[in-house]
């Protein structure tokens, strides 16, 4: 399995933006598609964005079209989710993951959270 380490959360005002990046390592990461799931607390985690290997294909949950992107850096090994617009229940640990082959379910490898709290 490849290996994740998400950076880039903390704290924002309603409005503002992060970017959240997934350094991977261990595997040939061209192998893999990438997703962002986050974790509200009480809540189950969720489906944020998802990226195929090569990048030509995106898909979204319907709460964050719009306000998000996500992208990915292969040369360097990292992907990355662009946050803008931020709401408070965007607040959030949000974890990247990846998987072979193209789906929004089935990621066998995680990160470790990373937190994102957004204030009205």
């Amino acid at each position: 399995q490849v290996q994740l380490v998400e950076s880039g959360g903390g704290w924002v005002e309603a409005g503002g933006s992060l970017r959240l990046s997934c350094a991977a390592s261990g595997r040939t990461f061209t192998n893999y598609a990438m997703g962002w799931f986050r974790q509200a607390p009480g809540k189950e985690r969720e489906f944020v964005a998802a990226i195929s290997w090569s990048g030509a294909r995106t898909s979204y949950a319907d709460s964050v079209q719009g306000r998000v992107i996500i992208s990915r850096d292969n040369a360097k090994n990292t992907g990355y989710l662009q946050l803008n617009d931020l709401k408070p229940e965007d607040t959030a640990v949000y974890y990247c993951a990846a998987r072979i082959g193209w789906g929004t379910t089935g990621f066998g490898s995680w990160g470790q959270g990373n937190q994102v709290t957004v204030s009205s």
